[in-house]
């Protein structure tokens, strides 16, 4: 492992991690990225949890962050149960593939442990996620939207194994990413930064294939 620190996000580093986003994300999901806006508001959110906003620095360079928002599990009685789900996860793309994503997600997850949750719900690309302890929604009983939706995207990580057996559940996430909807305050956002060129990549429709389709068998 390379000379790195893990540490708490603090003001000082809120442009470059929102810079840090922009590059990681621009034109991976849809041309040009709206995820450095979703960080720019999230941190003002209810649902925010600013314990376990990490950087990742590298002689006092941040290359790489993680974020976590609350979101709920409902099971068939009606009973709410307060889980996690985390992103952006960003590593600077000239330091990927190198296990640094995989270090950021070991290491909030211990200090979410310690902050008394148990299960950790995202929407990726199961290609990022299977190695590190995620598996499909199905698997574990969680629904999205109605019952016996399974989205392929929808993964689950328990983080004490076992803790969602014996229910069915009901995925509710956070409202926070909500605000990328303003595509006007997006865009009004976006030229502050150094213009980019928004292109077509073919990573963009492989996201539309696992966004748009079900876990059905």
């Amino acid at each position: 492992m390379m000379d790195i620190i893990i540490r708490n996000e603090t003001p000082d580093d809120y442009r470059a991690v929102e810079n840090l986003t922009r590059e990681s994300f621009w034109n991976i999901y849809k041309p040009g990225a709206d995820e450095h806006y979703y960080v720019h508001q999230m941190r003002s959110h209810p649902d925010f949890i600013p314990e376990l906003a990490f950087v990742l620095e590298k002689d006092g360079e941040i290359i790489g962050n993680i974020m976590y928002t609350k979101a709920w599990l409902e099971d068939e009685n009606g009973t709410r149960k307060e889980i996690l789900s985390f992103g952006p996860l960003c590593v600077a793309p000239k330091y990927q593939r190198q296990k640094l994503g995989k270090h950021l997600i070991e290491h909030s997850f211990e200090a979410a442990r310690k902050l008394g949750y148990d299960v950790n719900i995202n929407f990726g690309n199961p290609g990022n996620y299977v190695s590190r302890g995620f598996v499909s929604c199905k698997k574990k009983n969680v629904s999205f939207v109605v019952p016996g939706n399974f989205p392929t995207a929808l993964l689950v990580c328990e983080l004490i194994p076992g803790v969602l057996e014996g229910k069915n559940w009901m995925y509710i996430p956070s409202t926070a990413a909500d605000c990328c909807e303003d595509t006007a305050a997006v865009e009004t956002f976006d030229a502050t930064f150094p213009a980019k060129e928004k292109t077509w990549m073919p990573s963009q429709e492989e996201f539309y294939i696992y966004s748009h389709s079900s876990v059905v068998r």
